[in-house]
């Protein structure tokens, strides 16, 4: 029975993970939880699982939890990665939206302890760090977000030399289409309206931006070593092809399935082996045709960005997501517009004092830096 660390219990991707567990009790053990404020829910996951390990990552809603956990044999910790240390730990379960997962994320690959990640800030702050602690220390990265688990499976098979591209899709958003000039009367409502995906808020306005697809080819350079000139990012609205791989001989292998969360999240925790479950099967039959669309770059410069970012390395990808953290949060209060967002993430990416091999330290202070940058400018 694997023992597991899931991060961010309480989130869309938490939800999913204790679902997938519920489906395979004979087979894993939830021994820690954490999240961010939300106290009651994650208090009826450790009573349901049975979990003694807890954490929130809001210091005031942490104190809350402690007093609550007093006489009930639970441990609350002060930090999130201090749950790593938890013993016997199998895998991680890196779910907690935003940087704030960063460091426990990198702890447990540094501790040799396998991370099923869905936070792609991570990689995108951190990505040599972590992919060199793992390999350092044995442990594996795997992933859970359903694009580049679609790419990790086509890649079972694969060597390194055999790639030729990777090909990430995209939803398109709920603003495929429209022009630079329609996106200005976006409003929060109508951003936070996804077509495909029930996401939280921060992720459902990175998808509206195209930031969230940007993202991923930061964390696809990271995740398979693979050069940013070999990724390329298609539309695809049936959101079927999860994403595929171009090898040198010309062939393409793509991976369908259903937009259920439950998947990917079941494939990386069961790795390197595949269970039965009963979760809704892809019929093929009910879709006549599969479109696949350049995306725009002019009315999505987000995308841009982060092709720019990934180019570069060092801090720029920090600083990006770290602006882009603020200006979504600035967008999610009502303080700026829409098309503000990736006019002050390109703002904070042509201002921030560039470094090419930055330590933890430095890409700390840079994420720091951004968020300033970006509060100032509104």
């Amino acid at each position: 029975m694997k023992r597991l660390a899931l991060l961010g219990c309480t989130g869309s991707i938490g939800d999913s993970t204790a679902q997938v567990i519920r489906d395979q009790k004979d087979r894993f053990d939830i021994v820690a939880l954490a999240a961010n404020t939300s106290l009651d829910k994650l208090w009826a996951l450790a009573e349901e699982f049975d979990v003694k390990h807890l954490c929130l990552t809001d210091a005031s809603s942490n104190e809350s939890l402690k007093q609550k956990a007093l006489e009930t044999g639970r441990v609350v910790y002060d930090q999130v990665e201090d749950l790593i240390e938890v013993d016997g730990l199998d895998i991680v379960i890196g779910a907690i939206v935003g940087a704030a997962g960063m460091e426990a994320n990198l702890k447990a690959v540094s501790q040799g302890i396998d991370l099923a990640l869905a936070n792609k800030e991570t990689l995108i702050m951190a990505g040599d760090l972590v992919m060199k602690a793992a390999k350092e220390n044995g442990a594996r990265v795997l992933p859970i977000d359903s694009e580049h688990s679609a790419i990790w499976q086509c890649l079972w098979p694969a060597r390194q030399e055999e790639i030729e591209e990777l090909i990430l899709t995209a939803s398109g958003g709920p603003f495929f289409g429209k022009s630079a000039d329609e996106l200005k009367q976006v409003t929060l409502e109508q951003a936070l309206n996804h077509p495909t995906w029930d996401m939280g808020p921060k992720i459902t306005i990175d998808s509206a931006t195209l930031m969230n697809k940007g993202l991923e080819v930061i964390e696809a350079r990271h995740l398979f070593a693979v050069d940013v000139s070999h990724i390329k990012v298609l539309v695809h609205r049936q959101s079927l092809v999860h994403s595929m791989v171009q090898f040198r001989d010309g062939s393409i292998m793509a991976q369908l399935g259903m937009a259920d969360m439950k998947v990917p999240i079941q494939v990386a925790l069961d790795y390197p082996h595949r269970f039965a479950n009963r979760y809704p099967r892809l019929d093929l039959t009910e879709f006549k045709s599969l479109t696949f669309d350049n995306p725009d770059l002019e009315a999505f410069p987000c995308l841009r960005l982060a092709f720019e970012a990934a180019g570069r390395g060092g801090t720029a990808e920090a600083v990006l997501n770290a602006a882009n953290e603020m200006s979504v949060e600035l967008f999610l209060s009502e303080a700026i517009k829409f098309s503000d967002i990736p006019k002050f993430n390109e703002a904070a990416l042509a201002a921030h004092s560039f470094s090419e091999k930055p330590d933890i330290k430095a890409l700390k202070e840079a994420d720091r830096w951004a968020r300033e940058y970006v509060k100032g400018l509104k």
